[in-house]
């Protein structure tokens, strides 16, 4: 695995079964023990260097997945109109193709283009809760591939509180995709080593901004016209949504 920082261009080998990392020597060469497909590069998760997002935005472009932090655990990116970047995510997760692919936005403006019929529900709790730790489930405008929806037709939407993820979407210049950064059915990922002991030989790139300090997943809220009903308690509490949508 290598070990990329952005912010002095050091490299760093690393071997995939520890977490402590020394600079690489010039001219040395990592054993064989040490090849990892994976790429660790560091990132600040309040201030992210252009460099680093910038790089990151081309892994995307190209169609490739990238592992991102996010205000709860990591997830993984790509182009959710990229149908075969849509199949990567799905093969590295081993996730079935039947589950959608959540959404990661940074406006309510941009989520409210790939929703068909605005509800008004919908406006809010993303007025209230983004950015934040809310995932909203509607139904998908025309325009989203059917796949990334797993077939479903519906669409779940999410602004992380992320900076990283702010300045990705728009170097990307448009939405990505957020589903968790794991193995299908293992426990989500808060840190890099994390996943790379999942995914290390499964995505090409992870933007390192540490420990998120993930302990609960992002409250999820299904939304069918003005009815709704929270499918997921997670970081926001129920009672919350309520207080919100009953007042």
């Amino acid at each position: 695995m290598r070990l990329l920082d952005s912010r002095n261009a050091v490299v760093l080998r690393c071997l995939p079964d520890v977490l402590s990392c020394a600079p690489a020597l010039s001219g040395a060469q990592p054993t064989e023990s040490e090849h990892l497909p994976v790429e660790v590069l560091k990132i600040s998760p309040t201030s992210p260097e252009h460099e680093a997002i910038e790089y990151a935005a081309g892994f995307l472009k190209r169609g490739e997945v990238v592992a991102v932090p996010t205000d709860t655990f990591y997830g993984l990116s790509v182009d959710p109109f990229n149908l075969s970047s849509i199949e990567a995510v799905f093969r590295a997760k081993g996730r079935p193709e039947t589950k959608a692919l959540p959404i990661l936005v940074n406006s309510v403006e941009q989520a409210i283009s790939m929703v068909r019929d605005v509800p008004d529900v919908f406006l809010k709790l993303a007025h209230e809760f983004w950015p934040g730790a809310l995932t909203l489930v509607v139904t998908a405008t025309s325009r989203l591939p059917l796949k990334v929806t797993g077939n479903t037709g519906r669409v779940a939407l999410r602004w992380a509180n992320s900076p990283v993820i702010t300045a990705l979407i728009e170097s990307a210049e448009g939405p990505i995709t957020g589903t968790s950064a794991n193995l299908s059915g293992f426990p989500s990922c808060s840190n890099a080593h994390q996943i790379v002991q999942q995914l290390g030989d499964r995505i090409p790139l992870i933007l390192d901004a540490g420990d998120t300090g993930g302990s609960q997943a992002s409250t999820i809220v299904r939304i069918d016209g003005e009815q709704w009903s929270v499918v997921r308690e997670g970081k926001i509490p129920d009672a919350d949504i309520h207080k919100v949508l009953e007042n």
